[in-house]
């Protein structure tokens, strides 16, 4: 008896202190936050496991409640419940994702894994539930499902497709099979891109002879300087795989044998043959998303990924990706050619190399068009290029932007913005933060803390959307200045930040940016077109000392300069965008080697050796770790979009407030509530010509 009392009071206490946890857990409570941003500060990593699992929980209640609803089915009570249901669940899990990639720790890393596979089994559970699909089924079918028009009817057809995409026809047995390859593949791509991180991070190459830094900019040097002393190597100077550290090395250091080494550390991520190696995991993941496809009924993966976007098919992108690379391919051994003639010029014994390209071309373009980054830097402030984005928005749409003090962020290197539409209204909130840590995955990104929708009570919920990038920190010497292509990925992040801010649709699953992916990059991609407008530079390219505009000149050199090296860019890009399918359109999987069916392939394309491909397999993180497999080419195709959609702003004026109210109202705000070639028609009045991205980039 004795014995069962104190279980008794064991089982009490244990409940009291499982009660007492998810009282102070903030997911599980009010944020009590301002514009109900999360309360960051008050989350710790101990609190997503448990928000998780009860997040789960009321979503699986939600969907039973969906499916034993007496009613006959209908679009309410079935389509549109559905899509209101696991608000919870998606609140903790935005974000987890989005401080796993801004700003993760070795915690949080080791909770994405365990996390993973739990999140892949419930979505499955939902996907592969018969009498919930019974319902969605009978709503397709049925004479309300046919007779639905706008929103309601692409939610409705969105929501049927996910189902079958999702495995619902599947038999039992094929059922477990699928169930275990979402499991598996949700492990795998966070391990991809965890690897890719912890190479990036753990490489230095370190300076000790000051001779060694010839060619390369102060602030470049002040910069290495910064990272020795906090790596305790005061005295000397560390480079590092970051971009803002990489790429400037490659394009300015004399010592060209350092220049090889940082390069081959850069092409080698994820191919050391060490515990961080990422090339079986390749030909695990292609395997399994080709065996994922073929039980759905398609030939490839690709044929799965391109069904649902506006390309439709492998052939219509590998004809897009074969009209470019024609030219492309023509303009970079001429490129090539070019360069090679310097080197012999200035008495260089040795064939011009991937890791010579950069160096030389700022050669050729300062030899050309008198013309460097280290002249144009000092105009392009992080500051004054914000103030050049805010500027535009503004311009475009009456959009401006606060700076908050009072709310939370998840890092002291953000910063928030209030967002305000042009009558006053509240838009949503920004997040911005722009400098690389180790915390902090590579690249630049646009995510969202919270997606623009219509809640069941009907209140139109705003968004909360951050932008996060990788530039280079401010020194004690001088502030943040950025290259010119680094100011485009400023105002193409914005684009992105746009969708998701003007969005103004009514489905959670249908707003901001949850849109094809060969769509997604068509409102950031047409924002880097202002970033180099005359009329527009001469607002925000002012000297970080003097306050000097911009000078004439340098304005005009920049325009002259637009097509140079465009051969090499599009190509280092098209390679890559080629490799993405040469992995993911196969109908059989008989990879031996990744490296030695990489470079096959790549030569078979015709890839010079001078060229490398933008991202080799191993760290390719868009396709093997991101949203993007079968889906590279969505930069390429949404330039074809952008490039056409310029046009209009060119033909009426870049601030023409007609021109501008169309593109928001057809594009900017409705999300994926339509086919996105019939809200681009509504814009433009006409499908895209491919000449304006042609002509854009001298390839005609």
């Amino acid at each position: 008896m004795k014995n069962y009392f104190i279980a008794i009071i064991l089982l009490v206490m244990s409940v009291t202190s499982t009660q007492a946890q998810m009282t102070k857990n903030p997911f599980l409570n009010d944020y009590g936050t301002p514009y109900n941003i999360p309360p960051f500060e008050k989350i710790t990593p101990e609190h997503f496991m448990p928000a998780v699992e009860e997040g789960m929980n009321k979503h699986s209640g939600e969907v039973k409640a969906i499916v034993n609803d007496p009613e006959a089915a209908s679009f309410e009570n079935t389509i549109a419940r559905l899509d209101y249901s696991g608000e919870l669940l998606r609140n903790v899990t935005t974000v987890f994702h989005n401080l796993n990639s801004a700003n993760t720790n070795p915690q949080i890393q080791a909770l994405a894994k365990e996390m993973a596979p739990k999140l892949s089994t419930h979505y499955d559970n939902i996907r592969l539930n018969e009498g919930l699909f019974a319902r969605v089924k009978a709503v397709f079918e049925s004479p309300e499902g046919k007779n639905l028009e706008g929103e309601r009817k692409q939610l409705l057809e969105e929501t049927y497709k996910d189902f079958i995409r999702g495995g619902a026809n599947l038999d039992a047995e094929q059922k477990k099979r699928f169930r275990e390859i979402n499991s598996r593949l949700s492990v795998l791509t966070l391990q991809f891109g965890e690897n890719v991180l912890k190479e990036t991070n753990q490489y230095q190459l370190v300076v000790t002879n000051k001779a060694d830094l010839a060619g390369l900019p102060q602030n470049l040097i002040d910069q290495a300087a910064e990272t020795a002393t906090k790596a305790d190597k005061k005295g000397q100077w560390v480079f590092t795989l970051h971009n803002p550290s990489v790429m400037p090395f490659l394009q300015f250091a004399d010592n060209r044998k350092l220049r090889e080494e940082i390069y081959n550390a850069y092409i080698s991520r994820g191919n050391n043959n060490n515990d961080l190696d990422n090339k079986d995991l390749i030909k695990e993941l292609a395997a399994l998303r080709l065996e994922r496809a073929k039980m759905l009924g398609y030939e490839s993966h690709a044929a799965y990924v391109l069904e649902d976007n506006m390309a439709k098919n492998a052939d219509n992108v590998t004809k897009l990706l074969n009209q470019l690379w024609e030219p492309a391919i023509a303009r970079a051994k001429t490129e090539a050619a070019d360069l090679q003639a310097i080197i012999d010029r200035e008495g260089g014994n040795f064939k011009l190399q991937p890791y010579d390209w950069r160096y030389y071309t700022e050669k050729l373009r300062k030899e050309k068009y008198d013309l460097s980054d280290e002249e144009l830097k000092p105009y392009f402030s992080l500051e004054n290029v914000q103030k050049g984005v805010f500027t535009v928005v503004d311009k475009l749409f009456g959009v401006t932007f606060k700076k908050l003090t009072n709310v939370p962020v998840y890092h002291p290197d953000a910063t928030a913005y209030e967002v305000i539409d042009a009558d006053g209204s509240h838009l949503g909130v920004l997040f911005m933060d722009f400098h690389p840590r180790e915390s902090k995955r590579g690249g630049a990104w646009m995510s969202s803390y919270r997606k623009q929708y219509v809640d069941e009570k009907g209140n139109n919920v705003r968004p909360v959307i951050t932008v996060v990038c990788n530039f280079s920190k401010p020194t004690a010497n001088e502030p943040s200045l950025l290259t010119f292509d680094e100011t485009s990925t400023f105002f193409h992040e914005f684009g992105h930040a746009l969708h998701g801010l003007l969005s103004n649709s009514t489905y959670y699953s249908l707003t901001g940016t949850s849109v094809p992916r060969d769509f997604v990059e068509l409102p950031s991609q047409i924002m880097e077109n202002w970033a180099s407008e005359p009329e527009v530079l001469n607002m925000y390219a002012r000297h970080y000392k003097t306050g000097e505009t911009i000078p004439a000149e340098l304005v005009t050199k920049l325009k002259n300069s637009a097509v140079f090296n465009q051969g090499f860019e599009t190509v280092e890009y098209l390679a890559a965008s080629f490799l993405d399918m040469g992995y993911h359109d196969l109908k059989e999987i008989d990879i031996q080697d990744v490296n030695d069916y990489e470079k096959q392939y790549l030569n078979i394309l015709g890839l010079i050796p001078e060229i490398t491909s933008r991202y080799r397999s191993t760290y390719f993180n868009h396709i093997f770790s991101g949203g993007y497999s079968s889906g590279y080419y969505a930069y390429i195709w949404a330039a074809i979009l952008d490039s056409d959609a310029f046009e209009a702003f060119k033909e009426k004026g870049l601030f023409d407030k007609a021109t501008a109210l169309s593109f928001r109202k057809n594009i900017l705000e409705r999300g994926g509530t339509e086919d996105p070639m019939v809200l681009y028609r509504n814009f433009r009045g006409a499908e895209p010509d491919i000449k304006p991205l042609l002509k854009k980039r001298g390839l005609l």
